[in-house]
Parts: C-alpha cells; sequence; structure tokens
C-alpha cells in the first residue's frame, strides 16, 4: 500500500517572508503540488509567524477544499491555533509540541505524563469531525499511551532513522519505526510519518514499513525543486512514496 503525500509548504512561506510581499505564494505552489499528484498539503503554524501565517492556513485550506485535498494543519496547544483548526474544519490537524527556541520539531509528546495536556484537545477536535494525529517519537513501548489519549492517528518522528542512513545504526532506526509503527495500529491508530524524509531514504521506508499510511514532506521537497522544480519533484516523491528507487538531484 503505496504511502499519501502531503507536502508541506512552510518553506516556500518562509522564503515569501524573507523579502515581504507575496512572492513566492503558498497558494500557487500548492496548486502546482496538487496538479503533480499530491494526496494533500500540510502547514505548521507556529506562533512567531516565521513562515506560515494564519491567512496561509486559511488560503490553503480552501484551496484543498475546492481541490477535494486533504489539509492537514500541524502545531502546538495554544489557543488560537486549535481555534482556528476548528473553525476551517481542517482535515487534520497533528498536535506537535514545541520548546523555546527550537529551529524545528525536533521531539515527540511526553506520554502518559502530557496526557492531561493533549487529550482534551483531542477530544474537541474530534468532536469537530476533525481527525487528529500526535507527533511521536519512534518508542514502541510509548504507542499505548497515545492511544489513550483518543487520538487517530501517531505521527512517527523519523529524522533518527533518516540521519542513521547509511550507517551503522540503520538497521536498528528502521527497526525502531518498524516495531512503532507495529505497536500503533496494535493499540488501535493508523500511522504517519514525518521528518528528514528525502528521495534517498523515503522508497525503502515504503517498502518496508508498510504500516505508513501517510507522510508529510517539506523542506528535502521544496530543496529538490530548487533543482528540478514543483511539479517534477512531487512526482519523484509521489513515486518514492510508492516505494519506488528515484534519482535524487546531485546538490552538492
Amino acid at each position: 500500500m503505496a504511502i499519501s503525500l502531503s507536502v508541506n509548504l512552510n518553506k516556500v512561506a518562509l522564503l515569501r517572508n524573507s523579502r515581504g510581499g507575496s512572492n513566492p505564494s503558498p497558494k500557487v505552489a500548492g496548486i502546482a503540488c496538487l496538479d503533480a499528484g499530491a494526496y494533500g498539503l500540510t502547514l505548521h503554524w507556529r506562533h512567531d509567524n516565521r513562515h506560515t501565517r494564519a491567512e496561509d492556513v486559511r488560503v490553503l485550506r480552501a484551496l484543498c477544499a475546492q481541490r477535494n485535498a486533504e489539509f492537514n494543519l500541524e502545531g502546538d496547544d495554544r489557543e488560537e491555533l486549535i481555534a482556528l483548526a476548528l473553525e476551517l474544519e481542517v482535515t487534520q490537524f497533528t498536535l506537535v509540541p514545541v520548546k523555546p527556541g527550537e529551529i524545528t520539531s525536533d521531539h515527540g509528546w511526553d506520554l502518559p505524563k502530557q496526557h492531561a495536556l493533549v487529550a482534551p484537545i483531542i477530544a474537541r477536535l474530534k468532536a469537530a469531525g476533525i481527525r487528529t494525529a500526535m507527533f511521536m517519537d519512534c518508542v514502541p513501548g510509548n504507542m499505548a499511551a497515545a492511544a489513550a489519549t483518543g487520538v487517530d492517528r501517531v505521527e512517527l518522528y523519523t529524522e533518527p532513522y533518516a540521519a542513521s542512513f547509511g550507517t551503522p545504526r540503520f538497521k536498528d532506526e528502521l527497526e525502531r519505526v518498524k516495531q512503532s509503527a507495529q505497536a500503533a495500529v496494535a493499540a488501535g491508530m493508523k500511522v504517519n510519518a514525518g521528518h528528514d524524509l528525502n528521495l534517498r531514504n523515503t522508497p525503502l521506508l515504503a517498502r518496508m514499513v508498510p504500516e505508513i499510511v501517510e507522510a508529510s514532506i517539506g523542506h528535502a521537497l521544496l530543496a529538490d525543486a530548487l533543482y528540478l522544480g514543483i511539479p517534477e519533484a512531487v512526482r519523484r516523491y509521489v513515486r518514492a512514496c510508492n516505494g519506488e528507487a528515484v534519482d535524487a538531484p546531485v546538490t552538492q
């Protein structure tokens, strides 16, 4: 079963913000991604607005509704974000912990310690008909605690897997992803994955961990798009999510 590709467009917004104005446009990039075969679009709206802004969320939610595509909104537990997700009735909300000063997401929720924080948020979203997901480290023993929150899916944090690719640690990291995915399914959840996935490491993940149903990929795909163009980059990532070996651009 192929992994559905959701393209995270934060870096398009980041490039736009670096110069001001409206170019490049996350909406135009989103249209290109959907036209090229992406299953859906993702945005992570952070409190500092360093890339995605609330208006981007509104615009891309409307685009996905028009195109009958999934819109996945990511973020932490702050009320303005949850309220926006409820207002727009996003397809999926992925709850991601944030720590001050982080460059990018680098850890999952600490469960069951943070159960009382996340479970009420998940209940509110599910009551509105929004599919819920939760960012989790690849620790098989923690999947039951994630399920206890009532969440529909876990998104497995794949940076350790990606960083180990081609190193002696790789087999162990792949096994952690496999066992975590299996434990999540056994606990009654579906499995998403994300972080540092690229054209080199995604095909094997798709073949070896069939439990993964969706991947959110942003940085690597948009970096490759600088060399390939967005449509060709998306097409290659769709094939990678099908488990096919594909050529990656030479970047250095």
